[in-house]
């Protein structure tokens, strides 16, 4: 079977997103800073001199993001990336993973090599599905799952690179691999102060949006995400209708965005 292509398994970003767009309590940002620490300290994958040395001392770094969908993990890996120089590749698990004996491996081989070669960042996306914990041998598809784990853990040893996963299942990550991983940062879901700031961050400065406005949307439990996505939903319908983003708009795309995902209960319950 052919071996497939980088960029079918993989999709480089740009990263130009700087430490003021993050969103996130003190600790976390401290949690972020000291990563981006530890590998400022660590030898440079691309450095031909000391490529051997880097292998031998094991200068490879995994570092794990948790937390629900939407609470900033990819934008914090976006951050690291561009605050450190480096590219950003992010893994497309449903194409690494294969249903034919060692074409995984053959894959994630691939990805290994070219991040080494660019000196770039792996964000596998919803690790949990590749990275999850080793289950006992029942059939032909537990053991060569096992398989991929152990080898993914090996593979990790020797990387000189840094690797970031971010999953949403804490719990379901294989407890090696957490031991290996140098770093765990949390995403919570974000309180009342951090939602009026991403609201604040989000809407268009010539909304007219007013201080209880604020207020009451700050109330409103979401993610960053789910706010975002609000806040452009109505921006576009306001431009588009040549008037100013307000209130009424925001909780109309409120209410899109719920039902999008299902919800069909009243959309604008503060609690």
């Amino acid at each position: 079977m052919a071996r497939p292509e980088f960029d079918k398994l993989a999709v480089a970003l740009r990263p130009r997103a700087t430490w003021t767009d993050l969103v996130l309590s003190p600790r976390q940002l401290k949690a972020l800073r000291q990563v981006a620490a530890d590998t400022r300290a660590r030898i440079p994958a691309t450095d031909p001199s000391t490529r051997g040395r880097a292998r031998a001392s094991s200068t490879g770094m995994v570092v794990v993001f948790a937390g629900a969908s939407g609470t900033g993990k990819t934008l914090a890996a976006e951050v690291l990336a561009n605050e450190l120089g480096r590219s950003l590749y992010r893994i497309d698990l449903s194409r690494v993973a294969s249903k034919y004996i060692g074409e995984t491996e053959k894959n994630l081989e691939l990805l290994f090599d070219k991040a080494e070669a660019d000196d770039a960042i792996l964000l596998f996306d919803e690790a949990d599905a590749l990275f999850g914990k080793r289950s006992e041998v029942k059939d032909s598809h537990d053991r060569y799952a096992n398989i991929e784990v152990g080898y993914l853990l090996q593979r990790m040893e020797s990387h000189v690179g840094i690797v970031i996963l971010e999953t949403t299942r804490r719990n379901a990550i294989d407890p090696a691999l957490l031991r290996r991983s140098r770093h765990v940062v949390d995403f919570p879901q974000p309180g009342a102060a951090q939602r009026r700031a991403l609201w604040e961050k989000a809407i268009p400065p010539a909304a007219a949006i007013q201080e209880p406005d604020l207020r009451k949307l700050a109330r409103m439990e979401m993610s960053g995400g789910r706010i975002s996505a609000i806040a452009v939903d109505a921006a576009l319908r306001a431009a588009d209708a040549s008037l100013p983003v307000d209130m009424r708009m925001l909780m109309e795309a409120m209410i899109r965005e719920r039902r999008k995902r299902g919800i069909t209960a009243d959309d604008t319950d503060v609690r």
